[in-house]
């Protein structure tokens, strides 16, 4: 590796010796005292894994060692071209960037996919990260724009939202998720892209519907809203991942921070402001949120404290501070999410060198009602990790 690659990567990394502080100078000396080899030979894990069109990893067992792998249609397929694409970003090697142009093209068949709202995890993860790194791709905007008008098609006016998913017809009318807001972020820059503002003005219409709807009056977040198509009025209120309808998935609640933290990047309205801070407000206090800052992956299991964690929602949380600080200067969110960037930056959460799968954390929580990926490895708990480093790099490097 050059030495640009440690200088850069290690921006990110170099909290035992800048601790908060955003405009701290770097020394050469704390550079190399603050670099965690572990992440070079997590990252050429990934860059070593065969590319495949039905061969993207999505989560790992540890005992044994078994690496669950999905097609392209698979709402976590984006996120492995999106993690090299966010390696390429931290350390500049150009084989990271071959190896995400490689996985981002086999995305293409989602493109007019109108199955599912996902086409924001898948697209925009993958093309979009593409597109930040080669702002001229006119292949990467056509892509995005197209898979930004397929998924309009799930826009219901009456309900004002975007539809979530199509199975249990017969439990749900209209089920719209907090996770549905991540895919926003697609419609936003497709608008950016072709400067018509549909795609801007569906996203500010299922924001605004999820923000009357999906919230409790302490700031926790329903995960399924079920609509009526004809009134759109509210059927019920639910969860499908979560402990139970009245308690508070942890995925579910980092969805929220995110997606309003994104949304008011776009928007710069207030409402969105005030709500993330809230949302993150109940987040940070909860009574059950352990010392180390990595979620429970339900506050409100029973359980506690022998229930799984959650490294991925942790992840997501910590990304999305790392962005909320920068709108409100509210040093809280900075030192709050540079803690737990590095506990998850630290050997209670990546995995070991010894482990042959092409992920970098542990200990994150797929569907616990399910017993599905539990305490495993799992792709988007990597990439909302990465996206933090490099948020933080960049906050080091004003």
């Amino acid at each position: 590796m050059n030495r640009m690659y440690y200088l850069f990567l290690v921006l990110a990394l170099a909290f035992l010796n800048t601790g908060c502080k955003s405009d701290a100078k770097i020394s050469e000396e704390q550079v190399a005292e603050s670099f965690n080899p572990a992440l070079e030979h997590r990252f050429q894990k990934l860059v070593d894994y065969p590319v495949g069109a039905n061969n993207f990893p999505r989560s790992m067992s540890l005992n044994p060692e078994e690496v669950y792998t999905v097609p392209s249609k698979d709402w976590t397929s984006g996120f492995f071209p999106g993690n090299l694409w966010l390696i390429h970003e931290l350390t500049g090697d150009s084989i990271y960037k071959a190896k995400a142009q490689a996985w981002t093209v086999l995305m293409e068949d989602q493109k007019e996919n109108d199955k599912t709202h996902d086409m924001g995890f898948k697209v925009y993860c993958s093309f979009g990260e593409g597109l930040k790194q080669d702002p001229d791709n006119q292949y990467y905007k056509d892509v995005i724009v197209e898979s930004a008008k397929t998924l309009i098609t799930r826009y219901n006016d009456s309900v004002k939202s975007i539809r979530s998913w199509d199975f249990n017809k017969d439990v749900w009318d209209f089920p719209v998720i907090i996770d549905n807001m991540m895919n926003l972020e697609l419609l936003f820059e497709a608008t950016k892209i072709s400067g018509d503002s549909i795609y801007h003005n569906v996203a500010v219409q299922h924001a605004n519907t999820t923000l009357k709807h999906q919230f409790r009056p302490d700031h926790s977040v329903f995960h399924v809203i079920n609509y009526d198509t004809i009134s759109g009025v509210v059927k019920t209120k639910e969860t499908h991942q979560g402990f139970d309808r009245n308690s508070t998935w942890a995925r579910g609640q980092g969805w929220a921070i995110y997606g309003y933290t994104m949304c008011y990047r776009y928007t710069k309205d207030p409402k969105y402001l005030t709500q993330v801070e809230a949302t993150t407000k109940f987040y940070m206090e909860h009574e059950n949120l352990p010392k180390d800052g990595v979620p429970y992956w339900d506050f409100n299991d029973p359980a506690i404290p022998d229930a799984p964690r959650d490294a991925s929602a942790a992840a997501i949380v910590t990304s999305a501070l790392f962005e909320l600080y920068t709108y409100t200067n509210n040093k809280t969110y900075l030192d709050f999410a540079t803690r737990i960037l590095n506990t998850l930056n630290s050997e209670a959460y990546l995995l070991k060198d010894t482990v042959n799968g092409p992920f970098i954390l542990d200990h994150s929580t797929g569907n616990w009602p399910k017993n599905d990926e539990i305490d495993e490895p799992i792709v988007y708990g990597d990439y909302y990790f990465l996206e933090a480093l490099t948020r933080k790099r960049n906050l080091d490097l004003k």
